[in-house]
């Protein structure tokens, strides 16, 4: 059989590289919890899901970890996630909320 690129996708699910972190680009925040070194993780959505994916993220805000960041071209801050005890990670869509508003 050939490659299955389904499986791929999900380990792609995780990030470590430099990725879009910038609180402007962003919207539904939530602080749900601190790392062990006491950096605020958040969940939040993209404001452009076009262009920066589409569903809910997990990670930290690039404006308070400013020893990680690096600004893009586009001027919009990314953090390098290596240097922080945070995981950068998008959460699928499994919103118990909305399932049991609908079943019931």
């Amino acid at each position: 059989g050939g490659v299955n690129f389904l499986n791929i996708s999900k380990l792609v699910a995780t990030f470590t590289l430099p990725f879009p972190s910038d609180i402007r680009l962003k919207q539904d925040i939530k602080l749900v919890g601190k790392s062990n070194k006491g950096i605020n993780i958040y969940t939040w959505n993209y404001k452009n899901p076009e262009k920066f994916g589409y569903g809910t993220y997990q990670g930290v805000m690039a404006q308070e970890v400013p020893y990680a960041t690096i600004e893009n071209p586009d001027g919009y801050l990314m953090v390098d996630y290596s240097k922080t005890d945070v995981t950068f990670k998008k959460l699928y869509e499994s919103n118990l909320g909305n399932r049991k508003r609908q079943e019931g």
